[in-house]
């Protein structure tokens, strides 16, 4: 019987051993996984927009003053945006351009939103340059629109790219007009 009771308290340890065991395991465990969590989580939280960045993800703007052939410059996520109230004739000027002319061919209506205002991003697609071409003092290049005086870069009344080493038309933002007056990028 003595054999019998020792058997059986040995047996009763074990299983005893077991289940501590596994309960340490999962502690230990989880343990981890919140340490990991922790450390981790500020690298992730790195990786997120800043506050000032959300603020400037959208950038209003009172079109009412400009008058037809003036140009301003308004900042959108740090980056320069040109906003133009053509002429009837920089609008039939970029209208007329046939498409095997243009280096990234892309029609004057596919970029604009609403005659005669044209929006876009004003970055020279070559090397991020800003062209000149919005004060009426400006060289405009070749083509009416735009010109990057750094490597000689012409862009046309629709910022389409003419001349010289940039690759792709300006950047046409992601934008709507709210109002008559008034437009939102971003």
């Amino acid at each position: 019987m003595a054999e019998s009771l020792a058997s059986h308290g040995t047996h009763g340890d074990a299983s005893h051993d077991v289940t501590k065991r596994d309960f340490l395991k999962l502690t230990t465990a989880a343990f981890a996984a919140i340490g990991v969590g922790a450390m981790a989580w500020p690298f992730v939280a790195s990786l997120a927009p800043a506050r000032d960045v959300l603020a400037l993800s959208s950038t209003d703007v009172d079109v009412g003053p400009v008058t037809v052939g003036q140009a301003i410059t308004v900042v959108w996520r740090g980056k320069p945006v040109f906003v133009r109230h053509r002429t009837p004739e920089e609008i039939a000027a970029a209208r007329a351009v046939p498409m095997s002319d243009l280096r990234d061919p892309q029609t004057d209506q596919s970029r604009i939103i609403r005659d005669p205002w044209l929006v876009v991003v004003g970055v020279c697609t070559h090397l991020g340059c800003i062209p000149l071409g919005q004060k009426p003092t400006d060289p405009k290049g070749d083509f009416g629109g735009w010109f990057c005086p750094c490597h000689g870069s012409h862009y046309d009344t629709s910022a389409r790219v003419r001349k010289g080493p940039a690759p792709l038309n300006l950047l046409v933002p992601a934008y709507a007009f709210t109002s008559d007056r008034a437009l939102r990028i971003g």
